[in-house]
């Protein structure tokens, strides 16, 4: 295998500001879960539910902007930089439409989907007074995508870590203020987690408006000048973001599906998994940075017609992405009590989350490997290749997990085993492609 150009030292640059910036994420996810579960089972619930249906439909303006990153670090690595302007102007009107549609999404279409898929009604009514007011934060947060994919794009990722760790201060705040009435602010429950987290994401933007104008030199790239949009240029985004969009969004959506299945195995299930979900996202805060990372550095190798230095760079990733998640599971294997009582003093919750807790901490072994693989597969510009091989390994995950509950009647644990079948599957299918797949005559 040739040896790639682009060192440990270099990967780790790139990601480790998208890792400390998912911490800080995390701290607002921690924070609704602990402050929730403080509110109570059905409050906590509702959140995951809740949580995980507005992430679906952000994931739409995730995907678009992973494909608009895409191509600013191929013209980047072709250093064709008065190209990169007009992309991140495209992407910031096609953003802001976006976040308009799902605005109306939320309001409008939610309730009638949740009221066909939830059990509990003491668990949809909180989950629709959560998506009432969330759904506010679409706005701010798919322009935040935009300055995202600029920034990763030209691989300079501290500013994510300053935004994201004002994004989490200004929740951490206003969630104890607004969920439990502290310092003469209203007591509005789960409703006070929605509100936070909207305004927390305007600081987010603000940041980003600040810190860009003050950092980046405009006529460098072209940046922002809005004088002709092109249908054209924006279809050349769309070729490589739809399929990353519809990947993400697909993904996102079985996931809730998954809970849904696991809403049917009680209140109970429900809480568990919803403190299981956050802790498998502090799991995959190194997995997202580094994904992000290949990303961009696989399509910054292909603007330099470096395309042999691929599967290297991709090796190294693996490496790096196996050992951080290795040191964070350690952790919980050996203090799972005390991971499970950061979020939750109901020692029945306990006792049910701690072999899930142990099953999910394998899976994100398997995803280690998996999606740092996957991601090398968009990174190369075969967005809809990625598309394919998530499609296929998300209906075997849907079709183990259907099994699992209502075929073999299994419990949380044995239902959560599912992560282990897509994250080695993940890692197979991505693999072969990048091995044996003709990525290599592909141009964006």
């Amino acid at each position: 295998m040739t040896k790639t150009s682009i060192t440990y030292r270099r990967i780790w640059n790139v990601a480790y500001p998208i890792i400390l910036g998912s911490v800080a994420q995390n701290l607002i996810n921690f924070t609704d879960t602990a402050f929730l579960g403080r509110v109570g089972k059905i409050a906590l619930g509702a959140g995951a539910l809740g949580g995980i249906f507005y992430l679906a439909v952000m994931m739409l303006g995730l995907g678009f902007g992973t494909g608009a990153q895409i191509i600013i670090a191929r013209r980047y690595g072709e250093k064709e930089y008065k190209k990169i302007g007009p992309v991140v102007d495209h992407s910031a009107i096609f953003l802001f439409a976006l976040a308009a549609i799902t605005f109306a999404l939320l309001q409008y279409g939610s309730d009638a989907l949740l009221k066909q898929a939830v059990r509990s009604e003491a668990v949809l009514d909180e989950t629709i007074l959560y998506l009432n007011i969330r759904s506010f934060g679409v706005f701010f947060a798919f322009m935040n995508m935009t300055f995202r994919a600029f920034y990763v794009g030209l691989t300079k990722t501290k500013v994510i870590t300053y935004t994201t760790f004002i994004m989490a201060t200004v929740n951490i705040v206003l969630d104890y203020m607004f969920i439990f009435g502290r310092w003469g602010a209203p007591e509005m429950g789960i409703e006070g987690a929605a509100l936070a987290s909207v305004i927390a994401e305007a600081f987010a933007l603000a940041f980003f408006i600040v810190y860009t104008v003050i950092t980046i030199n405009f006529a460098d790239y072209n940046l922002f000048r809005f004088m002709t949009f092109s249908f054209s240029r924006l279809g050349k985004i769309l070729r490589v973001a739809v399929p990353v969009m519809m990947q993400s969004f697909i993904s996102l959506s079985v996931w809730f599906v998954f809970f849904l299945f696991i809403e049917k195995l009680g209140e109970m299930a429900l809480a568990v998994s919803n403190i299981i979900r956050s802790v498998f996202v502090v799991l995959m805060m190194p997995i997202w940075g580094f994904a992000t990372a290949t990303n961009s550095l696989v399509s910054y190798l292909r603007g330099k017609d470096k395309d042999e230095e691929v599967m290297s760079l991709v090796a190294k990733i693996v490496v790096l992405c196996f050992l951080g998640v290795l040191v964070i599971v350690s952790i919980g294997a050996v203090f799972p009590r005390f991971v499970m009582e950061v979020y939750t003093n109901d020692p029945d919750l306990v006792a049910m989350g701690i072999p899930v807790l142990y099953v999910v901490s394998g899976g994100a072994l398997f995803l280690s490997i998996g999606f740092i693989l996957f991601n090398g597969v968009s990174g190369t510009g075969k967005t809809n290749i990625s598309l394919m091989i998530e499609v296929g390994v998300l209906t075997i995950y849907l079709v183990y997990v259907y099994q699992m509950v209502y075929r073999f009647d299994a419990g949380v644990t044995e239902t959560w085993t599912a992560e282990w079948l897509y994250g080695s599957l993940l890692a197979i299918l991505s693999f072969v492609y990048l091995r044996f797949g003709n990525w290599r005559k592909s141009r964006i």
